[in-house]
């Protein structure tokens, strides 16, 4: 049996990895869960009961770019939150998850050429897996730009050669970015989109953990594009009620783009989406519409922000991070300090080279560990102090 090549390379996926390096150690104490970031406060209570009322709708097929409601509440959200208006006909569809959206959206909208060479998707490193995968199946070449202390934790893509941007045909970019927790400023985002007007390449822009900040919302990449008078077609926004409301496994993902961009990606999910059952499409449009449990639920994050800020008082290299729940911690050897953190303390946290690409001594993400400061508090607190006085002291 002959299987297929173009996959043949890819490096294992983090959590995978990540078992491989731990699974066959015993943890040094009870466990103290820090890796994946699966949010863990509550989504709102009614969200059930509007599932339960809706539960008529498992009997039909659901609207492939979801319902009508649906696209409503994600329109009027973009309205709220970007000060953006949107036909929720024409500028909107529904995900199953953000990661279905990415991944398409390179379907979808890359050319096979780009002046008459190899295709680039430029992708920031460390990245979000999904941004690699994307750009191999549709054959370009993906070119990773790394996002340090240097450049403020965000690509620099302007500063890339000019072979390199004639052949991009698109680029990822996420912002609040994860796993470092820097945002996008406005003139960041005026930058990139008049770069991309220059060498006519497409933005996409990966908003999920837009929602979780200390004082000040992110500046969105749609505001921007908006003042700018930008081609529409040009930037695609995605987001999710992961992280904004805790509902990972309710799956409610928007793609929001130009007329011709969300009809392109409209009819390949005609063939190859799986669209949200339609109790969980009415669900969805409730909790996209309320924004009460958002604020309680950025309060809690804020908190978390504060315990990390006291934990790490004083370790040299901490980063605070502006948004999202993650810490991108300094270490000498990410893996090495893994693997020490579990065998000594139970705590059980992510390599930060397994989000990278890069050789050794060239990996951004060698010298890092990711910490998903998505446990209660008193765990969280346990957890930091814990693992500071393992590797810090």
């Amino acid at each position: 049996m002959n299987f297929p090549e173009r996959f043949s390379d890819l490096p294992e996926y983090a959590f995978p990895r990540l078992r491989t390096l731990l699974d066959h150690h015993q943890p040094g104490a009870d466990v103290i869960h820090m890796t994946i970031g699966a949010p863990m406060h509550d989504f709102p209570a009614w969200v059930t009961d509007v599932i339960t009322e809706n539960a008529a709708g498992f009997k039909g097929y659901p609207p492939n770019e979801g319902s009508p409601e649906l696209r409503l509440a994600i329109t009027d959200w973009i309205d709220r939150r970007y000060g953006v208006s949107m036909d929720p006909d024409t500028n909107v569809m529904a995900l199953n998850g953000t990661r279905e959206g990415l991944y398409n959206a390179a379907m979808a909208l890359c050319p096979e050429q780009k002046n008459g060479e190899k295709p680039v998707i430029l992708c920031p490193n460390p990245f979000y897996q999904v941004y690699m995968v994307a750009s191999l199946s549709v054959r370009a070449e993906p070119v990773f730009v790394s996002a340090t202390a240097a450049t403020g934790h965000l690509p620099n893509y302007s500063g890339l050669p000019k072979d390199v941007l004639n052949r991009t045909v698109a680029a990822y970019i996420c912002s609040p970015a994860n796993p470092q927790g820097a945002v996008a400023s406005r003139d960041y985002w005026v930058e990139l989109i008049k770069l991309a007007e220059t060498y006519d390449f497409r933005i996409f822009a990966d908003e999920c953990y837009s929602e979780i900040y200390r004082d000040t919302a992110p500046t969105g990449v749609l505001t921007v594009a908006q003042e700018l008078g930008a081609d529409p077609e040009r930037i695609t926004l995605f987001n999710s009620l992961s992280k904004r409301s805790n509902l990972a496994g309710l799956r409610s993902g928007l793609i929001a783009g130009g007329p011709e961009t969300i009809k392109r990606v409209k009819q390949l999910r005609n063939y190859a989406g799986a669209p949200l059952p339609l109790p969980l499409q009415a669900a969805a449009a409730k909790v996209w519409a309320d924004e009460a449990h958002v604020v309680e639920n950025r309060a809690l994050y804020q908190e978390k922000y504060t315990i990390a800020d006291e934990v790490f008082a004083g370790v040299q290299g901490y980063m605070s991070p502006e948004a999202g729940f993650f810490l991108w911690l300094p270490v000498e050897n990410g893996e090495e300090t893994t693997l020490r953190l579990w065998q000594e303390t139970g705590v059980r946290v992510l390599p930060g080279a397994y989000l990278s690409q890069g050789d050794p001594g060239q990996n951004p993400g060698e010298q890092f560990i990711r910490v998903a400061m998505v446990a209660p508090k008193t765990e969280l607190r346990q957890g930091l102090i814990t693992l500071r006085d393992c590797i810090y002291s």
